[in-house]
């Protein structure tokens, strides 16, 4: 009879000499390293097919919005393929940066006075060249807002200027107060729940082109920002539509989402940073009316809106502030098209507080929520270099609205 110890013994042996072999000769030329790769490929593929690359789910208020969307949008009915290798939103959200592309554009700056004496930046690209709309008087014009601390020259605004210039359409960038290079004239920067420079620079690019077709699209802050005004103005409004990316619907379901710690780490503190520069960089000016040493010792998103962005705009207390900056509240009154777009795996904007019962509640509201995409990321394509499904959903959309808006009438 062999004992147990005896057969481990030879077992280990057997299998010792077997990979020593393996090595000596190489997986692959054996066959099994190959078998084992395609192996996992097959899985991998499996898994992502059946969990990974989903179609995005519409929402609408209105059986007449949500048809529009799917006769003249095309990539709302449409399977999202992630990009396979960095389909997770964190991924998603730190790579779309680096490694998308940024399209060559050259904008024609204004500097245009705000009611408070300060100055507000915006950048233009007025696309001159366009064969579809040669006529400037007339033609349609996009106004894009960026992120809470974007300008002009971010890569998800690079590209949705592209996607502007191939449709023929003028673009104007929506700089917030102090983030582009510009001299803060007075002490007041900008938040999501004032919308003042929003309405000033409306006023203003409607009076320059009273004959021209004028939509609007906002991302992440950008977008609460532009949602916000859409609930405040109602019907009395220019804008033909409106695009949403990325907002975050809750204000306090965000920050409290983000104040996890790995979020905290890899986004929180970065964008503290990020707001604390540009206080900084107007220290002169602002060092007259806010505490700027105490600002610049906040750690966190929440810490820096309490010691800075809620003094400055008038609130009592920075919950008033996160209340009055929460679109969820004033999406009831969007009596415009207002097409939202969401990822379900945005740490910034948590699933739960995505607004789906007050969309349906709206007959003017869509909301596209995608099972993966992250925070403005929504990457495809095995290289993500020059689209991403955010831009092909910004180009349908802006075309649908401009020449097909008609159909969009009476919506309740």
């Amino acid at each position: 009879m062999i004992s147990p110890e005896f057969n481990f013994n030879i077992l280990t042996r057997d299998l010792s000499h077997y990979v020593e072999n393996q090595v000596k000769v190489g997986l692959f030329d054996s066959g099994v390293g190959f078998s084992l790769m395609l192996g996992f490929s097959a899985a991998y593929t499996c898994y992502y097919l059946l969990s990974v690359a989903k179609k995005p789910q519409l929402i609408s208020g209105g059986k007449k919005f949500c048809q529009f969307l799917r006769d003249h949008c095309p990539v709302v009915s449409e399977t999202y393929y992630p990009t396979f290798w960095c389909w997770e939103s964190r991924i998603q959200t730190l790579l779309r940066p680096f490694v998308t592309a940024k399209p060559g554009v050259v904008y024609r700056n204004e500097l245009i006075k705000a009611a408070d004496g300060g100055q507000i930046s915006l950048d233009w690209f007025d696309n001159d060249d366009s064969s579809t709309h040669p006529d400037p008087s007339c033609r349609p014009t996009v106004l894009l807002l960026p992120g809470l601390t974007g300008t002009s020259r971010e890569s998800y605004i690079l590209h949705m200027v592209q996607q502007s210039r191939q449709l023929g359409y003028r673009c104007v960038v929506f700089n917030n107060r102090g983030v582009c290079g510009e001299t803060l004239l007075t002490p007041r920067t900008y938040c999501a729940a004032n919308t003042e420079d929003l309405e000033t620079v409306i006023e203003h690019i409607q009076r320059a082109h009273a004959d021209a077709p004028l939509m609007a699209a906002g991302v992440s802050m950008g977008g609460m920002m532009l949602a916000n005004y859409l609930g405040r103005k109602g019907r009395e409004t220019c804008l033909r539509g409106g695009l949403v990316f990325s907002a975050g619907w809750d204000v306090f379901e965000c920050t409290a989402s983000l104040e996890k710690p790995l979020d905290r780490f890899l986004f929180n503190s970065y964008l503290t940073s990020c707001l604390q520069a540009s206080v900084d960089r107007h220290r002169p000016v602002l060092e007259k009316c806010y505490d700027i040493d105490h600002v610049m010792k906040a750690k966190t998103i929440r810490e820096f809106d309490e010691r800075f962005t809620s003094i400055m705009f008038g609130y009592p207390t920075n919950d008033d502030y996160y209340r009055d900056a929460s679109p969820i509240h004033r999406l009831k009154s969007v009596q415009v098209p207002l097409l939202c777009l969401n990822a379900a795996d945005d740490v910034f904007s948590p699933s739960h507080a995505i607004p789906v019962e007050t969309v349906k509640q709206n007959p003017n509201l869509a909301m596209l929520i995608t099972c993966h995409g992250g925070h403005i990321g929504f990457l495809e394509g095995l290289w993500p270099r020059h689209s991403t499904y955010m831009d092909r959903v910004f180009k349908q959309f802006a075309k649908a609205v401009i020449e097909q808006g008609s159909r969009l009438q009476d919506l309740c």
